[in-house]
């Protein structure tokens, strides 16, 4: 099937816009600990949606596991479960930063680790240094840095700025500190979802074998990835249940808020699931232009994660210096991300 760059770009896009809109519906959820919110939000995003679209849309899923490599299975499954530590800390960071910071300081972080784990796993760091593609990149990524430093610094103004309440008043638990200690964590970690995908190319290889169409080929990838993710947020979920003996939030109160607080969560898993539907076949349309892919859809989420921001007044009551600190540093982290995407179409010039 021939490439459309274009149809794969409005997918991309459509997965960033999903990505940032997912945590919203959390703002809105009454009387669960957010060990139960996150739990129920898990089993829709990470289990039912991704194996569901896989068996929709793979003939004779089941074959297809069973004759895809076994490597492929296993390491797209582990390095799933150690994307699943960036999810869960990301999810954290957005409870503690808001929309605004809790999507822009991990995600700068991830975009810098993306670029620069997998040439220096391959043995092939130095090509960095000694093409002008190269060059590109390591730019982009001490651009995303600088982003990154802003929007920090952004946050610690807005600290200083204004008082315990009136943080709390959009974000109820704000704690800049603890907020990025796990955006680092989860900048880290979620790294690891390209190592997933890499790996697990097999997987989607085994699926065009059997008769999948091109555009549905990454979704028993996924689901296997995110099968690991999901693995190591119940594990958490669980022990914080068990810990604060929160698990009976499932039944209790009335009947009018449970259902209001499990449709929330079902909205809320069903727009992540949409980010990873969406990205999987847009990135099959992409042809030759696969390097504008990351880089659109890092733009996508930055944007309208803040467009959230503001809808939640998670800026009200700050500076206008601060919130020129802000502005300046998603600027930076979205030149960062176009960056990123000039250098990879420089690569993609050399290599012909």
């Amino acid at each position: 099937m021939p490439s459309d760059p274009l149809q794969g770009l409005a997918l991309i896009t459509l997965a960033g816009i999903a990505t940032a809109c997912f945590y919203a519906p959390f703002k809105r959820v009454r009387g669960w600990a957010w060990e139960v919110s996150w739990m129920i939000f898990g089993i829709i995003s990470w289990i039912i949606g991704p194996w569901l679209a896989a068996w929709l849309t793979v003939p004779n899923l089941g074959e297809v596991l069973a004759t895809a490599p076994r490597r492929a299975l296993v390491l797209s499954f582990v390095f799933g479960a150690m994307w699943g530590i960036g999810s869960l800390t990301n999810g954290l960071a957005l409870r503690y930063l808001g929309l605004s910071l809790g999507w822009a300081i991990p995600l700068g972080l991830c975009a810098a680790l993306g670029t620069l784990l997998p040439p220096a796993v391959a043995g092939t760091f130095n090509e960095l240094l000694t093409t002008n593609s190269g060059r590109m990149t390591l730019a982009s990524v001490v651009a995303g840095l600088i982003g990154i430093a802003i929007c920090a610094q952004a946050g610690a103004m807005k600290d200083r700025e204004l008082s315990t309440e009136e943080k709390r008043e959009s974000i109820s638990e704000f704690n800049l500190v603890r907020g990025l200690w796990l955006s680092l964590v989860a900048g880290v970690m979620s790294a690891c979802m390209a190592f997933g995908i890499v790996e697990g190319k097999p997987i989607a290889a085994a699926a065009l074998d059997h008769g999948t169409h091109e555009l549905w080929q990454n979704t028993p990838l996924f689901a296997v990835i995110l099968l690991g993710g999901f693995a190591t947020n119940a594990a958490w979920c669980i022990t914080l249940a068990v810990r604060n003996r929160s698990a009976g939030n499932l039944v209790a109160g009335p009947a009018s808020q449970l259902t209001l607080n499990y449709l929330l969560c079902v909205i809320a898993g069903s727009l992540w699931f949409m980010q990873s539907l969406f990205y999987g076949m847009g990135e099959t349309q992409m042809g030759r232009h696969r390097f504008a892919g990351w880089s659109v859809l890092m733009v996508s989420i930055i944007v309208f994660s803040n467009l959230w921001g503001l809808a939640f007044r998670e800026w009200s009551g700050t500076s206008r210096t601060t919130k020129s600190w802000l502005a300046t540093g998603l600027a930076v982290l979205v030149l960062s991300a176009l960056m990123t995407s000039y250098g990879s179409y420089l690569a993609s010039r050399e290599s012909y």
